[in-house]
């Protein structure tokens, strides 16, 4: 029985490891031929081996996607290898150290801006200038932590998905009666390498320990959100641009809760996090090591 993505072209950005790779499996088991990218020519060569192994039809083209000519080319090339393209996910993001704004060095910081902005709006212009000429297509924009308020010591990464969703939300109204349906999706909090090996300004590790907790309750495989990005992608959505999805809910939140007091209760071993923190070392000012 073909999938519902059956024939479709999608290009995912950031999708040969955590999220963006799920998102790519999630897409193609249900008949999409992928176009993934990323700024290692060595890890696009390896996620299309993996993807390729399992039989998905999938080609890759490696990517930084903060530079317009890479976006540019990246499109051209999902043009050229397949004649069309239908879908686009704006997946690839990337977040500076754990700590305060003024303490983290302004390359790292300047990073993130680049990828999680100027490679959404990259991408989001590429993908609305092919949908336009057709009428058709599917843009999906992930948001993250701090999309909806501020988030203290993450200000970096947080502040990127707010600029995320108010942008999206605003292309989904200029671009309302057109046929291209524009979406919004925060995944929630999920076991990938983004929260499994991270950074933190000297004297702020400490501060990262609850966020195991939270972990235990809240995280989930990226597995599971990325079926709900195939049914956004989906016919389901023709003609329901400007959708905010969230995977975590209230009600998920509540359960995970009850899950985890049941296991204490019970005596029963809670999952196993895996967390490396590095440290790093605050910008310039020694004061910010003695908070």
């Amino acid at each position: 029985m073909p999938g519902i993505l059956q024939d479709k072209v999608a290009v995912i950005t950031g999708g040969t490891r955590g999220f963006g790779l799920e998102l790519a499996r999630a897409f193609a088991k249900e008949g999409a031929r992928l176009v993934i990218a990323s700024r290692s020519e060595q890890a696009v060569s390896q996620a299309l081996s993996l993807l390729s192994t399992e039989g998905h039809v999938v080609a890759g083209l490696p990517c930084d996607v903060a530079r317009r000519d890479d976006v540019e080319q990246l499109a051209a090339f999902t043009i050229k290898t397949f004649g069309r393209l239908d879908i686009w996910v704006n997946n690839a993001a990337i977040s500076a150290p754990y700590g305060p704004t003024a303490a983290i060095e302004p390359s790292a910081f300047e990073d993130v801006l680049h990828t999680n902005i100027l490679g959404v709006y990259h991408g989001s212009r590429l993908a609305l200038q092919h949908f336009s000429a057709a009428n058709q297509g599917k843009l999906i924009n992930i948001l993250g932590e701090g999309a909806r308020r501020p988030r203290a010591m993450q200000n970096a990464y947080g502040s990127t998905k707010a600029w995320t969703r108010s942008f999206t939300l605003a292309l989904a109204r200029e671009y309302k009666d057109t046929g291209i349906g524009v979406f919004a999706f925060n995944p929630g909090l999920m076991e990938t390498e983004l929260i499994q090996n991270v950074q933190a300004i000297q004297g702020y590790e400490g501060r990262m320990k609850p966020f195991v907790t939270v972990r235990r309750f809240l995280s989930q495989p990226p597995d599971v959100p990325a079926r709900k990005a195939v049914w956004l992608a989906s016919p389901a959505t023709d003609g329901k641009t400007g959708l905010e999805v969230k995977e975590l809910t209230a009600g998920k939140m509540f359960a995970g809760v009850a899950r985890l007091m049941i296991m204490k209760i019970s005596g029963k071993p809670e999952p196993e996090i895996k967390m490396t923190v590095t440290t790093v070392p605050a910008a310039g000012n020694s004061f910010y090591t003695q908070l």
